[in-house]
Formats: structure tokens, sequence, C-alpha cells
């Protein structure tokens, strides 16, 4: 199927890892081109190479730290330097903190939130009058199941209300944006497989008393016991899909993605506790 995105111009914030690395893969494949940010310009080189080693599309690299607005503003300037317009747009990267309610700090509370909900919402605001020139676009935020279900053990009050924030942003962003031809959607993963989000759980979870080997044993088990979960490379599937034309008709949703595995958030974490 021809997702039509040749040539068409993709920002992916989060992109040198995990979800956001593998839609950028797949927009390549499709012959867009592509721009992803990261903070490491180690991982960035990486995934760079990675891609271009397919052969398919073109891919670019811009380090920047999504929670300083500064470096939105560096991003947005390049992407319209090198590439004159912005078709789509991805707004991936976010992270998450799991620590009891009165353990959370200013700092923990006012970075949750930039690098979650701010960053969504001002790399949009940046990306949008470009896209109105263009004709229109599409923007995908990437939020999380803590956005509306508790972590158990609790300890998601910092990164949930982040969270939420993404999906009732994209509601009203699809709503303001649709006479612009603009579509935005939310994608919201389950439990995904990727090696640096398990170990920032186990650490969490264990605080002092981390020990790789014990945690990796303990991951194995999990697997096997409560799997399958999915893979970045499904829920960038997902992604790429809204992100083209055969999506038209889907506007202000936000998916979950999870096989319909609903009690693997609560199963990894309580088996994480022990």
């Amino acid at each position: 199927m021809d997702l039509e995105l040749r040539n068409k111009v993709a920002v992916v914030t989060g992109g040198s890892k995990g979800i956001g690395l593998a839609t950028a893969h797949l927009l390549a494949r499709e012959g867009a081109r592509v721009l992803i940010t990261a903070r490491g310009e180690a991982a960035l080189a990486n995934a760079v190479r990675e891609i271009k080693a397919e052969g398919s599309g073109e891919v670019d690299a811009i380090a920047a730290d999504v929670a300083i607005p500064a470096d939105l503003d560096r991003v947005t300037a390049f992407a319209k330097d090198r590439f004159g317009r912005v078709d789509i747009l991805v707004n991936n990267a976010g992270t998450g903190t799991y620590k009891p309610f009165l353990e959370v700090t200013d700092e923990d509370l006012e970075y949750g939130m930039a690098i979650n909900f701010f960053a969504q919402f001002r790399l949009s605001q940046r990306i949008v009058p470009i896209m109105i020139d263009a004709g229109g676009g599409v923007i995908i935020n990437v939020s999380g199941r803590t956005a509306y279900q508790a972590a158990n053990p609790p300890g998601s009050t910092c990164t949930g209300p982040a969270k939420a924030a993404e999906l009732r942003f994209t509601t009203d962003l699809a709503e303001e944006l649709r006479p612009q031809n603009i579509r935005v959607n939310c994608v919201v993963p389950g439990v995904v497989i990727t090696p640096d989000r398990f170990e920032k759980w186990e650490r969490e979870a264990a605080g002092n008393d981390y020990d790789e080997t014990i945690a990796l044993a303990r991951r194995e088990k999990i697997i096997a016991e409560s799997g399958p979960w999915g893979d970045a490379w499904q829920v960038a599937e997902t992604i790429v899909y809204l992100a083209s034309a055969r999506a038209s008709y889907v506007n202000g949703e936000s998916l979950l993605v999870d096989g319909a595995n609903k009690q693997s958030y609560t199963r990894i974490i309580r088996n994480y506790e022990g």
C-alpha cells in the first residue's frame, strides 16, 4: 500500500532510539525526508548511519533538548532552512518518573511537565505556522498509559498528569487546526519492550539496591510469564499510518496501542517491585 509519504518532510523528536527511531526508519522507507532530534549527539549519529544504511529516504539530525525552548527554536529554524516546509511532526520525546508523591521534588514536577506536555505544545506552536504556509500537515503526539491508568504500586503522580495533558491537548488542537487542514492525533503505547525504559523502571524500583544481573534475570522472567508486550516497531507502524493520507478521516483521536493487554502495565510495575 502506498502511504503517499514520498518527499513529505517529517520532524521526529526522541528520534535516536526506541519508538522515535523506528518511526524515522519507517518514514524514510516510505520516501519521506526525515529530521530526527534527541539530546545525545553520538546516539543521533548512530541513528542516522543506521537509517542511511538501508538506502531509503533522506535523514538529517540535530541535537536538542525539547525541554529547552531555545533548542526548539533551533530545531524549527533548521527544518525550515533545510527543507523549506514541514508536513509531519511526531512529538515522541518524553519520559516518566515513578516515585511516591511525597518524594516528588519541584524539579521532578517541572521537568516532567517540560519534557512531556510543554515540549509538545511548544514545538507544535513553532511548527504549525510552517504547516499552514504549506497548506496543511499532520501532528502526532505520543503519550503513555499513565495518562489514564495509575501505576501499581502508585507512583505516577508526576508523570500521569503530564501524559493526560497530552491527550486533552490533542483533542483541542485538532479542533482548532481543522480549518487549516492540519490533523492532530495521539498514540498511547502500552508496555513496549525497550532496554532503556526497562532499566529506568528497574533502577527506580530498586533504588540504591539496584543490581544489573538480578534486574536482567527478573526482566526475562517477567517477559516469559506475563508477555507478550509490544515493540517499538509496532507502535511506529501506527504512527506512520496516522501520518499518511490513508488516515485522512482520523482526527482528534487518542489511540491506545497495547494489543488489548490491559493488565500488562500493572503486572510489570508490580513485578519490578518484587
